[in-house]
C-alpha cells in the first residue's frame, strides 16, 4: 500500500496515523472565527465611535477653559468673531485688560476627532441667557448641522 507521505504515517505498530487537518475541519475553524468576528467587530467598532465623541467632548471642554482664561484676563469678555478670529487670540500672545503681556491660552487649536474644525458663537444665540459662547463639532458626519444632529456640542447636556 502506497500512501501520500504528508497525509500519513506508519507507526512501528503497523497503524497508519494521519498528518494535518482535514478540509472539513479547517473550514469548520473558519466558520467559528467568523462568528466569533461577527459579535466582536460590532462592540470594537461601537467603542470607536464612543471614544471619538467623548475625545471631542474633552477638546471642547479645553476650548471652553482656554476661552475663560481669556475672558478672566479680558474684564469677563469673550472674544467675538467668527472661529478662525477668536480661536486665533488664543495661540498667540496678547495683553490683558491693563494692557500686561500674557502668554497663549493654547499651543495650538485643536481640532475634533474627525480632524475637522470646532464652531464658535458669541454670543450665543443657542441657549436663552447664555453665559458661555457656543462651541461645536460637525460630529462624524462632518456636516455642520449647527449644533443639532450628530454635532456635539457644549449646550446639550451642560448648564451654561
Amino acid at each position: 500500500m502506497i500512501s501520500h507521505p504528508l497525509s500519513t504515517a506508519r507507526r512501528s505498530t503497523g497503524r497508519l496515523v494521519r498528518k494535518g487537518f482535514t478540509l472539513i475541519e479547517v473550514l469548520l475553524v473558519l466558520a467559528i472565527l467568523g462568528v466569533i468576528a461577527a459579535m466582536v467587530v460590532p462592540q470594537l467598532l461601537g467603542r470607536q465611535k464612543e471614544a471619538m465623541v467623548k475625545a471631542t467632548k474633552a477638546s471642547i471642554k479645553g476650548l471652553e477653559d482656554a476661552l475663560q482664561q481669556y475672558a478672566l484676563s479680558h474684564d469677563g469678555e469673550y472674544p467675538q468673531g467668527s472661529r478662525d478670529e477668536a480661536f486665533s487670540l488664543l495661540i498667540k500672545p496678547g495683553n490683558d485688560a491693563d494692557g500686561r503681556p500674557i502668554a497663549p491660552y493654547l499651543d495650538k487649536v485643536p481640532l475634533d476627532a474627525w480632524g475637522q474644525g470646532f464652531y464658535y458663537e458669541n454670543p450665543n444665540s443657542k441657549v436663552p441667557n447664555a453665559t458661555k459662547p457656543a462651541i461645536w463639532s460637525s460630529g462624524a458626519n462632518k456636516q455642520n448641522e449647527d449644533g443639532s444632529g450628530d454635532d456635539i456640542n457644549n449646550w446639550a447636556n451642560l448648564a451654561l
